[in-house]
């Protein structure tokens, strides 16, 4: 397959991956297997796809800004947590034999795609009315951006359980305080990727340019598809990766 041909086809994951991370969350088992079945390493792919899906987490945000007024000091106060945690999660990564990080993966991918398929069963896990105390929220969101650096298939789904479990119910809102959150996330572990020359130049610029134009569009997409639909089609395709990576 040529490099214009990869091309195409990266920009299409991109654009799919931006959308979905925007709306539901997920958007890197599209990417990520992608990169994964045009042959590149494992590690480096996923470097790869944190720094080039870091601009569409922007767009999607951009993408729900009308629904985000008063949102500024739930951002401030989870930022940091996101920030530190995200910087670890990335310096863990590198850290990862390629060969471990190989075998682990189908087991992340199954695990992001059951975290999507039980979304909405997640908050019923905590007592009735129970509300997480501001401390709480502190250590979930650096759980969470630890996981934003070293793999981060799933994140949006953690931030919005978190979100709601801080009392937050506007579900627009909560996508764009996701998206913000990602970004931080995503951003630092993807600068540390880009210091590490940890990155495939040519696959960043075709995947970001996808993650753009599908983070920005997401918002509309939303608004036409649901929610829902999107979540069930990003579930159906993450466990036939999974499957597929088991048996390969």
């Amino acid at each position: 397959m040529g490099s214009v041909e990869q091309g195409v086809i990266l920009l299409a994951a991109g654009a799919a991956a931006g959308a979905v991370n925007a709306i539901a969350g997920g958007g890197t088992l599209i990417s990520f297997p992608t990169m994964l079945w045009l042959g590149r390493d494992p590690v480096l792919a996923n470097a790869t796809n944190a720094v080039a899906l870091w601009p569409g987490n922007l767009a999607g945000a951009w993408g729900f800004r009308r629904e985000m007024e008063g949102s500024g000091p739930w951002i401030r106060y989870l930022v940091w947590p996101t920030l530190v945690g995200g910087m670890l999660g990335g310096w863990l990564l590198l850290r990862t034999p390629t060969q471990t990080f190989r075998a682990v993966v189908p087991f992340l991918i199954l695990g992001a795609a059951m975290l999507l398929a039980v979304r909405g069963r997640i908050r019923t896990l905590f007592p009735p009315g129970w509300r997480a105390t501001r401390p709480v929220a502190l250590l979930l969101q650096f759980g969470i951006g630890l996981y934003i650096g070293y793999f981060g298939a799933g994140t949006g789904i953690l931030i919005l359980t978190t979100l709601g479990l801080l009392g937050l119910d506007d579900i627009h809102q909560m996508n764009g305080i996701k998206g913000i959150l990602t970004a931080v996330g995503n951003g630092v572990a993807a600068a540390y990727f880009l210091f590490s020359r940890a990155v495939l130049w040519p696959d960043v610029v075709w995947l970001a340019l996808g993650a753009v134009a599908g983070g920005y569009a997401s918002a509309g997409i939303a608004r036409a598809l649901g929610r829902a639909f999107v979540e069930r089609a990003v579930v159906v395709v993450a466990f036939v990766i999974a499957f597929a990576l088991f048996v390969r």
